[in-house]
């Protein structure tokens, strides 16, 4: 076919083309398949056809159509090349084929061909990969069709055995199919197995309906389905869903109890980072209506401490919702009767819906009580009218809240019939007269809270390079978006621990490449803690006092390790072959709250030690207590005695180095087995897994003998807060960012200015002076860069003040006599990498003068101290106002609280 297809000139090809075109996009319906073609290759096969066209554009001198003009005498496109849309790291070790790379975007990446055309150009040219994907239907009434490039990535967890696996899955396909995909996967039957939804990592039982689809049950990207075994008994007669969790490959698993389905509430699998990775295990009960609480005791009568349920990656859009509907103006705004300034035929906004919604979102918010608030009636509204922000997708919160602000202007601007308003020569003005005159045309035409509150306005001066010729404008801006100066190291925090009991565990900060990858972080670890040169490392990330996965291999990215990971590095020999790790996962019993009688059974706590044994040996449980013994040698609180104990449970007083430790193991068959009994049986050891896991549950008697302190707290990758200027080596202040954006520097050649007095486009220089300052001013720290095949994040801290930012100095307008100073009241914290990243907010309860954590439905109090971090994203200050002057409420007024609390 490919030598039939050299015979056809390209405008034959151009012709079939099209006509299978028209044919196609009149008959598209939901189930018809498209392909992904990379955007490179389709412009060279659309320059190869439209050579002719090209040519005859050249000999017209047209400067239309420029983009064709530039591929005259194009040659034929070798075959189909899609591999630059395909993310290796990911796919080579994929389960689930060929992975694309989550950042892509329609138009600018690939397109999507209809079948029909992709057949007909694979016949000529071959290659690929084959990149299908299926049409469905969308939106509020189905009606709506998309092509899903991106199906539902689901983590599956199995328990008890502690097996992981990812799946990709339409989000059209049943409850059903799902179960029947997830048997075929685990080489299971549907009788065998219990499928609950582990969003948010909470249990909740899925539809019985198994017609409804994955979409109708809310289950959304990268979410985490837990699959569990049902009656699972080991020979031993030791029930293993008993609350004992386990693994498998290093892999996490949290084995929850038939009867009131625990489940461990800080073990994500997600891509979202594990907020309390070391804090006490949460199990909470199923249910899908479960009583949430915010963690924050209730203090009086004071409201605004509700939270927002995450519905599958909407931090970024909770953390903006909360900055705003903290504004007090905004509050004060909203809980009053504000619907007769709702326009309702601005052409330019959502016919008042959006404003509506945000406003009966934001009531809800500073109503009295805890219980968190679902943002799906909001969030629906959103994406009716900016698509952008629909889906289950990560987005920008900066993104959101400017579209936010401008869709609550325009749907609540009072000005109804937009005047047209002719501009005036500025020869011969004044700044000030010219400035007051844009002002006023302004808000002759925009007219709202918005504008009110959020902006201001700013002096632009374009100076043209070759006849002098100045153009000042004075344009208004909503918020500041300020640069930063991009970090090229990272400090990364690891505890080190030994497995031959000669040392308790030590915490080593070190300075690594930020884009480095693991073996720079071994290597910086190595030196750090004088490794010796028998000696290796073995790097792991602890979840929830388990170990979520060891990092062996020394090509992953650093960047794959976000700041409020967990990481631990266990000292190995390296001269072991063929080796097993026994992981000893620490145990102890939690009480039921109020009631000292009752418990709730044996929960990990701590953080695991590791051990390598060799696969070649046999091993007897007594083998397993001695191994055990030697690992935790460093926690005894005397030194062993130099006889041996005999073989009892340790009794009160008694030697701990010596005597028989309450251990349970996991064998081959997923059974726990008692190891303080039967010292000579062999233990038999799984021939598939690396993994041997032994739990010891410490009880007091035992933790008379040990002090488990030592491995009870494992500090943070990274820990934001407090600022350790040396590390930081003089972070750049908020005040140099900002003399950063107002210095003068030449515009890019892509955005050349035209000058009227040479008539032709120049490189002018550019300068920005802030004129006129909100009441509330925003600043954007632009943390994301973009290059044409990559994005990246900017980590560097920012030394912005909490109080008294001083301003006055920086405003242009000298007519301007009143003094510009600031308080913060509020951010939104952006966490980890692009695209795999966690949003929160800080805000400050003005009534209370008390700084809260706002992280989706939990609220926490912090001090003021915490609240600067490399993390800050976005900024809100207010304007102090003069104790004279009558200031706005904060918050909502009391006669609107005393009518929600009715």
């Amino acid at each position: 076919m490919a030598d039939t297809a050299r015979l056809l000139t390209p405008e034959d090809e151009k012709r079939k083309i099209r006509d299978i075109s028209v044919a196609a996009e009149a008959q598209t319906k939901v189930g018809d398949t498209f392909y992904l073609i990379t955007q490179r290759w389709w412009q060279e096969w659309l320059g190869y056809v439209n050579q002719s066209l090209a040519a005859n554009v050249n000999d017209a001198s047209s400067t239309e159509n420029h983009g064709a003009a530039s591929v005259v005498d194009s040659k034929r496109p070798s075959s189909i090349d899609n591999s630059d849309l395909i993310d290796v790291s990911v796919s080579e070790d994929s389960a689930i084929g060929v992975e694309l790379y989550d950042t892509l975007v329609e138009g600018t990446d690939y397109i999507l061909l209809p079948e029909e055309i992709w057949s007909q150009l694979y016949s000529w040219y071959g290659g690929g990969p084959v990149l299908a994907r299926k049409v469905i239907n969308t939106g509020l009434s189905r009606t709506e069709l998309s092509v899903e490039v991106y199906p539902l990535r689901l983590q599956l967890l199995l328990m008890p055995k502690g097996d992981r696996s990812t799946m990709r899955i339409s989000k059209k396909e049943t409850i059903g199919e799902l179960h029947r995909r997830v048997c075929k996967i685990f080489d299971l039957t549907i009788e065998q197995i219990s499928i609950c939804d582990y969003f948010s990592n909470q249990k909740h039982a899925l539809s019985n309906d198994m017609e409804k689809t994955l979409d109708d049950a809310n289950i959304q990207m990268d979410q985490d389905i837990l699959v569990e075994i049902l009656n699972s008994k080991s020979d031993d007669g030791v029930n293993p869903n008993q609350d004992n969790s386990s693994f498998s490959n290093g892999s996490m698993a949290g084995a929850p109890s038939p009867s009131n389905f625990p489940s461990a509430g800080s073990l994500p699998f997600g891509r979202g980072p594990a907020r309390n990775g070391n804090s006490e295990s949460n199990f909470q009960n199923l249910s899908t209506e479960r009583a949430y609480t915010s963690g924050v005791s209730t203090r009086g009568s004071s409201c605004g401490l509700t939270g927002l349920l995450n519905l599958g990656n909407t931090c970024f859009m909770n953390s903006a919702i909360q900055c705003l509907v903290h504004t007090p103006e905004f509050a004060r705004y909203f809980h009053e009767d504000y619907h007769q300034e709702i326009n309702r035929q601005n052409p330019l906004g959502m016919v008042g819906e959006l404003a509506l919604a945000f406003g009966e979102l934001l009531r809800k918010l500073w109503s009295p009580g805890r219980v968190p608030v679902s943002p799906k009636p909001f969030k629906s509204k959103l994406a009716r009218f900016a698509p952008q922000f629909g889906g289950s997708g990560q987005h920008d919160s900066q993104e959101l809240l400017a579209f936010l602000l401008d869709g609550l202007h325009e749907d609540l601007n009072r000005v109804k019939q937009k005047p047209y308003i002719k501009s005036n020569d500025t020869d011969g003005r004044s700044d000030e007269e010219i400035a007051d005159e844009y002002w006023a045309n302004h808000i002759a035409r925009n007219d709202s809270i918005i504008v009110d509150v959020c902006q201001g306005q700013y002096k632009s001066t374009l100076m043209c390079p070759v006849c002098n010729k100045v153009s000042v404008t004075f344009d208004p801006f909503m918020y500041l978006s300020l640069p930063l100066q991009p970090a090229t190291t990272r400090s990364m925090t690891v505890t080190i621990f030994t497995c031959d009991g000669s040392a308790l565990p030590a915490a080593h900060t070190v300075t690594v490449p930020k884009q480095g990858r693991c073996r720079d972080l071994i290597q910086a670890l190595s030196s750090a803690c004088s490794l010796q040169p028998n000696e290796k490392l073995l790097l792991a990330e602890i979840r929830g006092h388990l170990i979520y996965r060891f990092l062996e291999d020394p090509l992953v990215s650093l960047s794959s390790i976000k700041d409020d990971d967990h990481l631990a590095a266990y000292k190995i020999p390296k001269t072991l072959r063929n080796t097993k790790f026994l992981q000893l996962i620490h145990r102890r019993e939690e009480q039921s709250t109020g009631n000292s009688q009752s418990s709730l059974g044996w929960k990990p706590y701590g953080t695991p030690l590791v051990s390598p044994i060799s696969s070649d040996d046999t091993f007897t449980r007594g083998d397993i207590q001695q191994m055990v013994r030697t690992m935790l040698l460093p926690l005894l609180r005397t030194k062993p005695n130099s006889s041996t104990a005999t073989p009892d449970q340790c009794n009160e007083g008694e030697d701990g180095g010596s005597c028989i430790l309450p251990l349970q193991l996991v064998d081959e068959n997923n059974a726990c087995i008692d190891v303080a009994v039967g010292d000579e049986k062999v233990v038999k050891l799984s021939s598939s897994s690396m993994t041997i896991l032994v739990f010891v549950d410490w009880s007091q008697k035992l933790l008379a003998s040990y002090d488990t302190s030592h491995i009870e707290t494992l500090p943070e990758v990274c820990k934001y807060g407090h600022v350790n200027k040396r590390a930081r080596n003089e972070p750049p202040s908020l005040y140099t960012c900002l003399e950063a954006f107002l210095r003068e520097e030449p515009l890019v050649p892509e955005d050349m200015w035209y000058c009227p007095q040479c008539k032709e486009r120049r490189q002018a220089s550019k300068k920005l002076d802030l004129w006129r300052l909100p009441e509330v001013l925003v600043i954007h720290l632009k943390r994301f860069s973009y290059s044409r095949s990559m994005k990246h994040k900017l980590d560097t801290f920012v030394n912005f003040p909490i109080h008294d930012f001083e301003l006055t100095n920086y405003v242009s307008n000298k007519n301007n006599i009143r003094q510009q100073i600031y308080q913060l009241y509020a951010l939104i914290n952006h966490y980890g990498g692009m695209g795999s990243g966690h949003y929160t907010a800080h805000i400050k309860l003005l009534d209370e003068n008390r700084w809260y954590n706002f992280d989706d439905n939990h609220i926490s109090p912090i001090n003021e101290e915490e609240v600067k971090s490399a993390a800050a994203y976005v900024l809100f200050y207010r304007r102090i106002v003069n104790e004279t002057s009558n200031g706005v409420a904060v918050g909502p007024p009391k006669a609107a609280l005393a009518g929600n609390s009715s």
